[in-house]
């Protein structure tokens, strides 16, 4: 890639901003394949010089693709003044300028959220033609008979006329209160309307993975990590 100045490049991965470069210049925590740095608006290439922070390597990445277990009561946004957004529970070290969720949870509802600074990504994973395929887990208000899983099955008409496309539906519990739906849609709040245009409440809902790419078990609510080339793969291809 082309050079860039050192502040520049090391505020846009989150971790420190341009002031904190400037100070740490000034204290000699910062070096470029092996010297100790005194100007911050040094020209530097991070995809080939070795650029060491207060001891540490620093990896460079033009984006950030993370993976949040969202909580109830939080907003899929980037702002949302008064409230709680996705973009709120994104770590320091991880936060950078620009960071958005590809894609929308309701406020109530749990699981997976891709959070990125890559609009190109997030276009490519959303846009009609390409939308990828979402899974989630659904409890129920009453359970749903062989009539309703066909409406899922075939393409649900919402109460506005809109008629969905078929959905993948499969029954998890005995008493058909738990049910899985895989969508390549992604209407507003689409699985609820689906749900009681069957006569169906819906009274929790998760989402469990994005394409080929499932939730991390180990992310209690609230949590996330980055996703790894390999992961990021699964999402488009699974």
């Amino acid at each position: 890639m082309a050079q860039q100045r050192l502040d520049k490049i090391i505020a846009s991965q989150g971790k420190y901003s341009r002031s904190d470069v400037r100070r740490l210049v000034r204290s000699g925590e910062i070096t470029v394949n092996g010297k100790a740095v005194n100007d911050c608006g040094l020209k530097v290439d991070p995809e080939k010089d070795n650029i060491v922070v207060r001891g540490e390597s620093f990896g460079y990445s033009k984006f950030v693709y993370i993976m949040l277990n969202k909580p109830q009561g939080v907003v899929s946004a980037s702002r949302s003044p008064g409230e709680k957004t996705v973009v709120d529970l994104v770590p320091d070290e991880l936060k950078r300028d620009g960071l958005f969720p590809a894609g929308r949870l309701d406020k109530d509802t749990t699981g997976f959220v891709l959070i990125t600074d890559d609009g190109a990504f997030a276009h490519e994973i959303l846009s009609p033609k390409k939308h990828v395929e979402k899974t989630y887990i659904a409890v129920l208000d009453r359970p749903i008979g062989e009539s309703e899983l066909e409406k899922f099955r075939s393409g649900v008409t919402l109460a506005d006329g809109y008629e969905c496309l078929p959905a993948q539906i499969t029954l998890l519990s005995e008493d058909g209160l738990a049910v899985e739906i895989k969508l390549r849609e992604g209407k507003y709040h689409q699985i609820k309307r689906m749900a009681a245009a069957c006569g169906s409440h819906v009274n929790k809902l998760h989402r469990v993975s994005m394409g080929g790419l499932s939730l991390d078990g180990s992310l209690q609510e609230g949590e996330c990590r980055l996703i790894t080339a390999e992961e990021l793969v699964k999402i488009k291809t699974g």
